[in-house]
This record gives C-alpha cells, structure tokens and sequence, in this order.
C-alpha cells in the first residue's frame, strides 16, 4: 500500500465534517444529478451554440462523447487485468471507519478500486469543454475535482491514486482523440452523417447521453448478474 494513500485516506477518516456536510457529499456521490446532469448539458450547450466555428465544435463535442465512451471502457479493462484492489471502505487492513457506516453494495465490494472510472469519464468531458472554451472547461476541471472526486476519496470508496490515475488517463484519452488527424477520421464523417439523419441521430444521441449520466450502471447490472447466472 503507498504511503500517501494511506496518509490521505487516513485523515479523511478522521475529519468531522459534520453531518450535514457529509450528507451534502452523500448526495453528491449517489445522485447523477450532480454528475452527469451538471456536465452532460454543457455538451449540449457547446453543440448549439452559434458561431464561425460550430462545424469545429460539433466535432469536438463528438470527439469527447466517443472518448468518454472509450475511457469507461478503457477504465473497466484495467480494473479487469490488473491486480484487485480493495477499496479503501472494504479495506479491513486500514482499521479505518469512513463517514458512510455500512455499505451493502456487492457490486461496489466485488469491483477494483483502480482506476476511478469516475474520474476518467468525467475528466475527459471535462478536457473536451476546455478545448473549446479554456474559461468554461477551467470551471468543469474544477466541479469534477472538488464535488465528483473529491467525496469518493472522502468516503472510501478510491485512494487518492485512484483518482489521479483515472483523471490523467481520461484527459490523456480526450486530448488525443480531439487531434485533427484523429478526429477528422471518425468526427467530420460523423457530424455529416448526423446532419443527413437528423431523426436516428438525435435519438442516438439522447441514449448515448443518457447512459453516460448514469454512466451504464443500469446495464452493468444486468450484465453482473447475468455473468453470475451463467
């Protein structure tokens, strides 16, 4: 175990935020409201809004729909082949009591720690509003930091190495699939398709979008218990 996970996680354990606060933070980590409804929606707004360059935005808003994509999966690879993690919650070796008492999520338990696919998938939304606008992207880095990542380390459920990993692998993922010589490959044929289509592409988008706010928990349930009843 790294020191400084330890260290982090071990204060985080022991700082009485009281329970409002931590029940503020309790929202904020279970309800998609304040992920996906915040983030999602700025994508939307980056789509329609005019200008000279709403050809060069569409791509990019397509670029990092198909990175965020690419990141859960990417992030759901890696928990799969690299060595189990305990979360810190579940970890019985850190004797440690975080703020969420008792935890009856079985599939949370049974998952790896490593990375946070949280922080991957919201990260890369992130990195692409920054391509567009550095002020509006700046303020998404900084909600995904302190109200997405933050109360998953605070309640146990990642190490700080976690989030790290998984905020530099969705920006790393982001950054290059938004490149001109990658994105024209796969964005401009896109967009040209979607203005063709505008009725199989808007209703595509509107599941895409939506599983993304719920970041597929839906049907990664149903793919658990079928695995398990197979």
């Amino acid at each position: 175990m790294i020191t400084f996970d330890t260290t982090i996680e071990t204060y985080l354990a022991h700082l009485n935020l009281g329970p409002l606060p931590s029940l503020a933070m309790r929202a904020l980590t279970d309800m998609y409201t304040f992920r996906g409804l915040v983030l999602i929606p700025i994508l939307w707004w980056i789509w329609f809004k005019p200008g000279e360059r709403q050809e060069w935005q569409r791509e990019v808003v397509i670029a990092t729909v198909a990175s965020s994509l690419l990141a859960l999966a990417v992030g759901r690879l890696l928990a799969d082949c690299l060595p189990f993690r305990v979360r810190p919650v579940y970890n019985t070796e850190l004797h440690l009591q975080f703020a969420t008492g008792s935890l009856h999520d079985a599939m949370l338990s049974n998952w790896s720690s490593f990375p946070s696919d949280h922080a991957m998938l919201w990260m890369s939304v992130a990195t692409g509003v920054f391509i567009v606008s550095r002020f509006a992207g700046a303020l998404v880095f900084l909600y995904t930091a302190i109200f997405i990542c933050f109360p998953r380390a605070y309640f146990g459920f990642h190490y700080p190495t976690d989030l790290l990993a998984g905020t530099a692998i969705g920006i790393a993922i982001t950054y290059l699939m938004t490149r001109t010589p990658v994105r024209t490959r796969y964005a401009t044929p896109s967009l040209q398709w979607m203005e063709r289509y505008p009725g199989p592409s808007s209703m595509l988008a509107f599941i895409l979008c939506f599983e993304l706010v719920t970041q597929f928990d839906e049907l990664r349930r149903i793919a658990s218990v079928a695995s398990k009843a197979l």
